[in-house]
């Protein structure tokens, strides 16, 4: 076995295809090697498999930024009044895009649709009816809403994707109760949650 040392290889006319082993084969590409120039396209024929045993980089996307943050003590709010929820501590927050002391927002910094997750836990005596929204830019953008008529306490929440434009849009969670003394619980089922889809 010998060793070929050079700076270029090319076909002999200069376009076409350029074989490197044949079929069976296994072509070993050493440590810190890199294909291609920046700017430079390689192009994987339709049929082909790529097979990743090791770790991949910059492949296929990511889930960020992605968060989620729960309500940390009760919440006292207004019956019949639709009241944004304060989700005051996070589980956890890639991009530190969720204010969870100040406006209680998601704020992405990445353009592309989101994911997002919602799930309020209401108390209060005589609960009737509860509804939880998800807000984009201060207007309704998803509604999910439940009637009651014998507990007092109650759980509602849904799912939906939204678009953000990674700069200016951002997103809460609202609950609306009827019921004496109304609250939105604390814990973990008072959750509001999101993360970027890959596209």
């Amino acid at each position: 076995m010998g060793t070929i040392k050079t700076t270029n290889i090319e076909t002999i006319t200069g376009s076409g295809t350029l074989t490197l082993g044949q079929s069976g084969e296994t072509i070993s590409i050493p440590t810190n090697t890199t294909l291609g120039a920046s700017g430079s396209t390689i192009t994987i024929p339709s049929g082909c498999t790529i097979t990743n045993n090791g770790t991949q980089t910059g492949f296929g996307g990511v889930n960020t930024p992605n968060f989620s943050a729960w309500r940390s003590g009760d919440q006292s709010i207004s019956s019949s009044t639709w009241t944004k929820v304060q989700f005051n501590t996070e589980n956890f927050d890639t991009d530190s895009c969720y204010d969870p002391t100040t406006n209680h927002r998601f704020t992405p910094n990445v353009a592309g649709k989101y994911q997002f997750n919602i799930n309020i836990s209401f108390a209060g005596t005589s609960v009737t009816f509860c509804a939880v929204r998800i807000y984009k830019n201060g207007s309704p953008a998803f509604t999910t809403s439940h009637f009651n008529n014998t507990s007092n306490g109650i759980y509602n929440g849904g799912s939906t994707i939204l678009q953000a434009n990674g700069s200016s849009d951002y997103f809460e969670g609202y609950a609306y109760l009827i019921s004496t003394s109304p609250k939105i619980a604390s814990g973990g089922d008072t959750v509001f949650s999101g993360y970027k889809l890959i596209e």
